[in-house]
């Protein structure tokens, strides 16, 4: 078994509104699907993507309105990196967050590929990550009635950048039970850390890797609004989603069973370092319920949760997301 890469990233926001604003007016991403969390009907999940949400380009946000200061530190998934075409992208990128007064750090090379840091107006820690060499997993379809040009878009998800303090057992995890391989490492930006190390699954390149950083000097992260929740990776399928339950039962990771979103079918477990990691199926996909041409523009709810639809959407603050 070999995972496909990565599926998607979620994170935490306060404000529903503001965040649909920077993710799809700034960053030109499409909002695929405005559901609720399933844990938590009571609060908004809303995703971000490519034209339809492929698997591997989905940006997600539960809104926990009184999340309060992230404090960075070990433990955590400390950067999300999104993907574009190429290096001419950055450019463009680099003027456009200017434009939009986004707070961001100049174009710079990072393992090989040119990058630009930045920051969501609460803080969550993002990259723009060239494709320009990519060699491996495609990118998706970007949004073609969105406000970037389509050859400057979000394509989809780059590497999770990881921080913990004792790689050893996060190691171990990656490689012997999710079938990572070390593929690269480089130079930690942090005097007197040990290098980046670089993992990679399926076909690999950009959509397919997780950076491991080692930091001794960062207490345990603590989160709250603009912190990342969980990376999901990519899984054929329910039948191969068994198969990594009965894998991860083997290794003794406690874990969450098969739990069903939908969307499609998941699997939650913590590795060592107390980072929560996801395994999703590819399908059935998020125009299970929508038409594709007005994906996001209504409340979705799960067949089990349409019975209390009322009840859900009273408790809801109201998200205007029509678009036209």
């Amino acid at each position: 078994m070999e995972l496909k890469g990565i599926h998607h990233v979620s994170a935490l926001t306060a404000n529903a509104k503001d965040n649909y604003s920077f993710y799809t007016e700034i960053l030109g991403m499409r909002l695929v699907k405005k559901t609720v969390n399933q844990d938590d009907t009571s609060v908004y999940h809303l995703f971000y993507a490519d034209e339809v949400g492929n698997p591997g380009t989905d940006l997600t946000f539960f809104e926990i309105p009184r999340a309060g200061t992230t404090y960075p530190g070990i433990g955590s998934i400390s950067a999300t990196s999104l993907r574009v075409k190429d290096d001419k992208a950055l450019d463009y990128w680099k003027q456009r967050f200017t434009e939009y007064k986004v707070d961001h750090d100049e174009i710079s090379t990072v393992n090989n590929r040119r990058i630009i840091s930045f920051r969501d107006p609460e803080g969550q820690r993002l990259k723009l990550v060239s494709d320009e060499t990519n060699n491996g997993v495609k990118g998706g379809t970007p949004w073609k009635k969105g406000p970037v040009p389509v050859e400057h878009a979000v394509i989809g998800l780059g590497p999770s950048h990881l921080t913990v303090k004792e790689p050893g057992p996060t190691i171990k995890v990656l490689t012997e039970v999710l079938s990572f391989t070390e593929t690269d490492r480089y130079p930690s930006s942090i005097s007197g850390q040990e290098d980046i190390l670089v993992f990679s699954t399926g076909e690999g390149g950009t959509g397919a890797e997780v950076h491991l950083e080692t930091r001794t000097d960062l207490p345990r992260e603590r989160p709250g609004r603009g912190s990342v929740h969980h990376v999901a990776f990519r899984v054929e399928d329910e039948l191969e989603l068994q198969e990594w339950k009965k894998r991860l039962q083997a290794a003794r990771l406690p874990n969450s069973g098969l739990v069903e979103r939908y969307y499609f079918k998941s699997l939650y477990f913590r590795e060592p370092n107390g980072i929560l990691f996801e395994l999703a199926t590819d399908g059935p996909g998020f125009t299970t319920d929508e038409d594709p041409e007005h994906l996001g523009e209504s409340l979705a709810l799960p067949p089990y949760f349409e019975q209390d639809r009322e009840r859900i959407e009273a408790k809801l603050k109201p998200l205007h997301t029509k678009r036209g």
